[in-house]
């Protein structure tokens, strides 16, 4: 949740000059998401932060939902809680790192 402070327009007594403000606040969300081009399936994980606890939970869902024959890759960003040892727990993960050049 932030704030953001603007000025705004008052109704006051001619010739005056209030100073008056007004607040927006906001709130976050961040959502993970994964699908299997094969058969459509999704996992997806909404939370009102992410950090790595939060990614290791997302990649359990993850391991949990693939079949026991198949194996998932996952094609990340370089976010700062996409970290290698995430998937090192998993046997039927793979991290694919993209990153902008």
């Amino acid at each position: 949740m932030g704030q953001q402070d603007t000025a705004t327009r008052l109704w006051a007594q001619k010739g005056s000059r209030p100073r008056g403000g007004r607040l927006q606040q906001f709130e976050y969300a961040y959502a993970l998401g994964t699908v299997c081009p094969a058969n459509g399936n999704m996992e997806a994980l909404i939370t009102p932060w992410v950090n790595k606890g939060v990614m290791y939970q997302h990649l359990k869902l993850i391991s949990q939902a693939t079949f026991p024959d198949r194996h998932a890759v996952l094609i990340m960003d370089g976010a700062g809680w996409h970290s290698k040892e995430l998937d090192d727990e998993f046997d039927n993960l793979t991290r694919l790192l993209y990153q902008l050049v």
